[in-house]
């Protein structure tokens, strides 16, 4: 397994990624050390959007009194716990 460092994935996160999609495999490294592993999904995504939080995060938004949304509050919305 090829390792990558930060730097090199973030000059070419696209390049890296469709890699990924193709099959290889990486470890990511920051300063030295292992992070990471970036491989490619074996499974596809849930595309049922009714199990899916962030799709159905408009029927359960409430409105903020102020117009800022604590990260908490958020969490609570999309996952119903604190």
């Amino acid at each position: 397994m090829k390792t990558v460092t930060m730097i090199e994935f973030r000059q070419d996160a696209e390049g890296v990624l469709r890699r990924v999609a193709k099959g290889e495999r990486f470890v990511l490294s920051h300063r030295g050390k292992p992070a990471a592993r970036l491989e490619p999904l074996t499974t596809a995504p849930s595309s049922d959007p009714a199990s899916d939080p962030f799709l159905g995060i408009a029927r359960r938004a409430k409105p903020s009194p102020k117009g800022k949304t604590k990260h908490a509050d958020i969490d609570h919305i999309l996952y119903g716990r604190r």
